[in-house]
């Protein structure tokens, strides 16, 4: 029987768009894949505040991914949207 890894990523850590190697054998996992090649979804954890976490599977190790800290970037996207909002009202 195979072993599966769990690895949990927090997303206020990676740096750029959002892209990041899986933990478990480095496949290149980013957000705008939408063929499910390098993963696929298996979980979306919806809160008061909105999505809390994805769990995703790596397809290249069958690792399990826990993607944490989507609502630190909703709020850091809507405090950047009202300063947007702000100077083009200025």
């Amino acid at each position: 029987m195979k072993q599966v890894h769990a690895y949990e990523l927090d997303l206020t850590s990676i740096e750029g768009r959002g892209d990041f190697s899986c933990p478990g054998c480095g496949a290149a996992i980013s957000p705008d894949d939408g063929t499910e090649e390098a993963y696929s979804i298996l979980e979306a954890k919806v809160g008061s505040v909105g999505l809390e976490e994805l769990v995703i599977r790596c397809n290249k190790c069958d690792s399990c991914l826990h993607l944490k800290g989507f609502s630190l970037l909703q709020e850091l996207e809507t405090t950047e949207d009202k300063t947007n909002e702000q100077k083009r009202l200025s």
